[in-house]
């Protein structure tokens, strides 16, 4: 199944956990701490309202840092995906914001990715399956995302999917950290 497909069939909290995924594995282009999003995860885990720590995880980053080695475009995608979280995971508007996380963490992957982006085909096509030509960076991203909704769209995963889902995104944040390090040292 694609990714698009995936992401029309999950539920609301599914839809909230893949977006806060996609957010927290672009942590590191926003120079954040590893544990920054932590209490989002807790409070959507425990079905608690998450205003109080996302507003704590805003005001960690304002004004927007740039980590040395992420470019100004992808930490201008890290932090919309941060402004834009919804007040509450629940509701019409989790399931837009988890949609543009999707594109913008594959966007933030590509211009972070060292290997050249292949063939021409936008971000959107590759959520929908054509995976063609794609680079190493990219194409994990775009597992990552995959498993990520098929682990909470498993039946009876309740708080055991969300814990494999959360392992999968912090394996990808250090990835990501790893990349953005090295072409901060590329630079000096």
């Amino acid at each position: 199944m694609s990714l698009v497909e995936l992401i029309a069939q999950a539920d609301e909290r599914g839809l909230a956990a893949s977006g806060l995924a996609c957010l927290d594995r672009c942590v590191p282009v926003l120079g954040g701490d590893d544990d920054l999003l932590r209490p989002l995860w807790a409070r959507l885990a425990d079905g608690g309202d998450w205003g109080g720590p996302l507003a704590e995880a805003r005001s960690a980053l304002t004004p927007a840092p740039t980590a040395p080695g992420a470019s100004g475009e992808a930490t201008a995608l890290a932090r919309r995906m941060l402004d834009a979280v919804p007040d509450a995971h629940s509701g019409p508007a989790v399931g837009e914001w988890a949609d543009g996380c999707s594109v913008a963490a594959l966007q933030v992957h590509r211009l972070l990715d060292a290997a050249p982006w292949g063939s021409a085909r936008p971000v959107t096509a590759r959520r929908e399956g054509r995976t063609d030509g794609m680079s190493p960076l990219v194409a994990a991203e775009l597992r990552r995302q995959i498993r990520i909704l098929e682990l909470l769209c498993a039946k009876d995963t309740g708080a055991d999917g969300l814990r494999e889902a959360l392992d999968v995104s912090r394996e990808g944040r250090r990835v990501l950290r790893a990349v953005v390090s090295r072409r901060a040292r590329g630079r000096h």
